[in-house]
């Protein structure tokens, strides 16, 4: 089989929640692949299911056949050989399906925030280029035939203007490039690690990168806890999955307190992943026995205070990216306009 990329979040989050629901049924995992390949449509999809399958039929557990075909996440493949091992492959399957969609929730709500206010740039950069380039000419010459010049403003825009219009079909190169560029940098898993880093660091976006974070730490602690994975391996693994800095060395700081023999609570208290509430509400959790439960309501309100803040940023974004369009458009309009007004006037 010919390599492929990993799967995105939503496809693994499709996969683990069919393969949990086959496995219910009591389905082998070489009987279920069978049963999806009827279901799936898309030749690289039907490959990849017949090579899992195949593997599972030589003799080899799941994960092995997972880990094989070189396109699921090694949390996944590690998860599932302790799903096998504990004997709950399928409860372990139905948690992964859960995380990855609140992954894939999170990653829409992202792209949806940062969309809005790239097309509303463009907008803005569109309507003003027209404005300088074709609008400001046409006052020019009712100004040369009044006899009078125009605001030193209204000039000045006037000359940009003329300047993108000579140089027009090399600055949209040079932009055409510049995009591309970009969005290549973005497609590279350096470059969206560098971008991730940037935003992780930008006080505007900090606080929320922080949250997300602390919320994947907690989804992923409920997630090792409910696989029967012990905390020390729970917390490597995690670590690679957070992709946050900070949280990684909150993690690591976390591990050197548990080696000097602190529990739990009180080393994620020490290495303040959580707030003061929800550090408190894990050692309740610790102390009953139902850490897991207590690492997934933390998990789901991370989310949702991760949800609340996107929609505040977007109720900011929209309406300041309006009134800045009107401002730049009413400013270049007005430089023109008002002297106009005041000639007219006058002539009458």
């Amino acid at each position: 089989m010919k390599k492929q990329k990993l799967l995105s979040n939503a496809e693994i989050a499709s996969f683990c929640r069919q393969t949990a629901l086959i496995l219910q049924a009591g389905i082998t995992p070489a009987e279920g692949m069978d049963i999806l390949i009827h279901d799936t449509i898309d030749s690289a999809g039907r490959e990849l299911l017949q090579s899992i399958g195949d593997s599972c039929r030589e003799g080899n557990y799941f994960h092995q056949a997972l880990d094989a075909t070189g396109v699921f996440p090694n949390y996944v493949v590690k998860l599932t050989a302790l799903g096998e091992e504990s004997g709950n492959l399928d409860s372990v399957l139905l948690s992964l399906a859960q995380y990855y969609e609140r992954e894939e929730n999170i990653s829409e709500s992202i792209r949806s925030a940062v969309t809005y206010p790239l097309i509303m740039i463009a907008m803005m950069f569109v309507v003003i280029l027209v404005l300088i380039v074709k609008v400001l000419p046409i006052f020019k010459q009712v100004f040369i035939q009044l006899g009078t010049e125009m605001s030193s403003l209204a000039e000045s825009l006037l000359r940009i203007g003329g300047t993108l219009s000579n140089y027009s079909i090399v600055l949209t190169v040079l932009l055409a490039l510049i995009i591309g560029v970009c969005f290549v940098f973005y497609k590279t898993p350096a470059g969206r690690k560098k971008i991730r880093q940037l935003l992780c660091r930008f006080p505007l976006t900090k606080g929320f990168y922080d949250k997300m974070a602390a919320g994947r730490f907690a989804s992923g602690m409920y997630l090792a806890f409910t696989s029967g994975m012990d905390t020390y391996q729970s917390l490597d693994m995690i670590a690679q999955i957070v992709e946050n800095d900070d949280m990684e060395n909150k993690i690591e700081l976390c591990k050197q307190e548990i080696e000097q023999h602190s529990d739990l609570p009180e080393a994620l208290s020490k290495a303040q992943i959580f707030s003061n509430l929800y550090s408190r509400m894990v050692a309740v959790g610790f102390r009953s026995g139902s850490i897991d439960t207590v690492m997934k309501q933390i998990s789901q309100n991370y989310e949702n205070e991760t949800d609340k803040q996107i929609s505040r940023i977007i109720s900011i974004i929209e309406p300041t990216l309006v009134i800045l369009l009107s401002l730049i458009v009413g400013v270049i309009l007005l430089s023109v306009l008002l002297p106009l007004m005041g000639i007219m006037s006058s002539i009458g």
